[in-house]
């Protein structure tokens, strides 16, 4: 599914009604119907249920002027609290409000904090409550007394439905302006917007219903709208002639005397995904540690430093290696040793195959995208919002306020796939397209999680013979799927062990469970 910015969004709106001749109160009754019947749905009926109404004057509380009115129609007791001016209804709003005010509908102005009580009062004995405050477009925090009647909202025992987006939450960055409503459900209109998505947009808005309110497809599927939900891409069943050459070869550059499971884990990450043959170059002094647990790799051992990583020596050697494989992945925990971090510069620059560049390897080149920007063969950086600071020359405050801009910034600088992890990971391409992975969750922020990741994504690409880009957003799923999967059992106390031990598991249940899964990531399509 796309997704569309604000700015998109309101140019959609813009051609439907221009170009196509659907009026603005056409796109605004169905957006209404269609957050009514979610609302008919999820309470099992409305009629003679207290439900509140709360509206802003903005084509937003529109919607939920709308929203009031098909309630009242179905016997529902409502009553429409209004925090703007409906002076300042426009010409699209002004018909929903004269069709409320004639059929009687209570109607009460929120002029000032004292009027609130009114609010309070009612949402006290409310059976539900309907949020139409703001919509897509906040820029600012929000303030005064809109500030209390959210935090009013949020106090009510009774399940919230948003129009759009929860109130407070910014459209296309996700952020909280202040103060946001916690929604039950959130309704949005003609395509998701990055904030529905995003953390911590997403964690506020529940359930998430997408209506194209009557947008012709041409509209919801243009080719300019470069964001998207990652599509499910079916996996293949692992041929009945398969041989461990045959399902992929990769070299894991990593590992030093102090970082066992960082190599450990992207080695692993890869077998449990389906790959053939894990070459691990790492060095000799810290080989035996690993295998004594990860038995399975082909060790490759290297001359160590004097502080047991990875020499320069080992150059020649490696991109020699590098030559019969079908993808290295480089930087699992090489550490910061500055000889080391010569070693990765070099070899990200020369390795003539696909590379995944992860952990203190992203270390290495930040400062530097001309190591990488030029190179003939496709790159991966999966950074931390850490990483992605230092890849970009900003603070991690500015990368998690826009976390969008951010990895396409990257993308575009670095001439390479950006894989932004966190919750809702991002994967960026250099010519202005992302995807957001819904699957994963907060337990898997934890030490060695993002290694079993490099070695999923190398999976999908060598032993799955995805291409390159769906072999990225296939292993992003796959690893937050099999993160799921264990917290399921576990709960958020999870450790990378969980989750590699889990990846054959997530496969399995991704071939059996594939519309079922699609269903429950991403969201009900309403269509009226």
């Amino acid at each position: 599914m796309k997704i569309a910015t604000v700015a998109q969004m309101r140019e959609m709106d813009r051609t439907a009604i221009e170009t196509y001749g659907i009026s603005g109160p056409i796109l605004m009754e169905n957006a209404g119907e269609a957050a009514y019947y979610v609302m008919l749905g999820e309470l099992e009926g409305v009629a003679g249920l207290d439900i509140v109404v709360v509206c802003g004057s903005g084509h937003n509380g529109g919607d939920g002027l709308v929203v009031a009115r098909k309630l009242h129609s179905m016997a529902a007791r409502v009553q429409i609290f209004c925090l703007g001016n409906p002076a300042k209804f426009d010409d699209t709003v002004r018909p929903f409000y004269e069709m409320v005010q004639r059929l009687g509908m209570p109607f009460i102005l929120l002029p000032d904090d004292a009027s609130l009580d009114m609010l309070a009062a009612a949402l006290e004995e409310a059976d539900a409550v309907v949020d139409a405050i703001f919509g897509t477009g906040l820029s600012r925090e929000v303030g005064g007394r809109y500030a209390r009647a959210i935090e009013l909202i949020n106090a009510s025992p009774a399940p919230v439905f948003s129009i759009d987006i929860p109130s407070g939450i910014q459209g296309d960055t996700g952020q909280v302006m202040g103060v946001a409503v916690r929604a039950d459900a959130t309704i949005t209109f003609g395509l998701p917007k990055p904030g529905n998505l995003i953390y911590p947009g997403f964690d506020y808005g529940g359930d998430l219903y997408v209506t194209h309110i009557s947008f012709p497809p041409e509209l919801y599927r243009k080719d300019d709208l470069h964001l998207a939900v990652s599509p499910f891409h079916p996996l293949p069943q692992r041929p009945g002639d398969a041989h461990k050459g045959s399902v992929g070869k990769v070299m894991f550059v990593a590992g030093a005397a102090r970082y066992l499971g960082a190599p450990y884990f992207a080695a692993m990450g890869f077998l449990r995904a389906g790959g053939g043959l894990a070459y691990l170059a790492t060095p000799e002094t810290a080989a035996p540690f690993i295998a004594a647990k990860g038995n399975e790799i082909v060790f490759l051992p290297q001359t160590p430093t004097h502080a047991g990583s990875l020499a320069l020596s080992n150059l020649d050697g490696l991109l020699d290696a590098s030559q019969e494989m079908a993808m290295v992945c480089l930087g699992s925990g090489v550490s910061l040793e500055p000889e080391t971090q010569a070693l990765v510069q070099e070899l990200a620059r020369r390795v003539e195959k696909p590379l995944l560049i992860d952990g203190d390897g992203l270390t290495a080149i930040a400062g530097h995208p001309e190591l990488i920007r030029e190179r003939q063969h496709p790159t991966i950086l999966t950074p931390h919002p850490g990483e992605m600071a230092r890849l970009l020359g900003v603070s991690v405050r500015e990368v998690q306020a826009d976390r969008v801009t951010a990895a396409l910034r990257g993308a575009q600088e670095w001439n390479a796939t950006i894989v932004l992890k966190g919750a809702h990971t991002l994967i960026a391409h250099p010519d202005g397209r992302a995807y957001f992975n819904l699957s994963g969750n907060a337990g898997m922020a934890t030490a060695g999680s993002g290694d079993v990741l490099t070695g999923i994504i190398a999976g999908m690409f060598a032993a799955f013979h995805f291409d390159f880009e769906a072999a990225v957003r296939m292993g992003a799923f796959i690893h937050g799927l099999a993160g799921d999967l264990a917290a399921l059992e576990l709960g958020e106390g999870l450790v990378a062990g969980d989750i590699l031990a889990r990846t054959p598991e997530a496969i399995q249940f991704y071939r059996e469970e594939h519309l079922a899964l699609a269903e429950s990531y991403y969201g009900k399509i309403t269509a009226l």
